[in-house]
């Protein structure tokens, strides 16, 4: 198995795809909180539209709301934000105490056996993780992606 990321800002609809189409990828990990994006912009990831576009493609799709924030982790990662006057399409990076909290609360008390297990089963090849921020640096996948890389040793790739 391999492991890709996926955020969406800054892309359009046929080049989010594309690159899905482009590497092959079969199984499709919504870790979000919500599954939804305000506005038309990027209305084809919300849940709905983009699972239908993505039974098109023949990809699988799961919502993994076990590695979502919840919402008191979100609110830190808004006041750093605020405190480095970034907005959230923008930022760069998370900030330290997202990630303390994260990995405390999120990334230790999931069973990532388990869900390397269900995606074994379900003869997952190539699986991207996907939630919205463009750099993968601002956003809580990358901190999914070092746990897959330094825990189990799977290859990850950054679209």
């Amino acid at each position: 198995m391999k492991f890709f990321t996926i955020g969406v800002y800054n892309s359009t609809e046929s080049y989010f795809f594309n690159k899905l189409v482009k590497n092959n990828i079969d199984s499709f990990c919504d870790i979000r909180q919500r599954r939804g994006v305000r506005g038309a912009k990027y209305s084809f990831v919300n849940s709905k539209r983009l699972q239908d576009k993505l039974a098109k493609l023949d990809i699988k799709y799961a919502h993994i709301p076990g590695l979502a924030p919840n919402n008191e982790i979100r609110d830190l990662q808004k006041i750093a934000d605020k405190e480095k006057g970034d907005l959230k399409r923008d930022r760069q990076e998370l900030g330290e105490i997202f990630k303390t909290e994260y990995v405390d609360r999120v990334i230790n008390t999931f069973d990532f056996d388990s869900f390397i297990q269900i995606l074994e089963n379900i003869g997952a090849k190539n699986i991207v993780l996907f939630c919205v921020e463009e750099q993968p640096e601002a956003c809580h996948r990358s901190l999914v992606a070092e746990k897959l890389i330094h825990d189990f040793g799977f290859e990850i790739t950054h679209l």
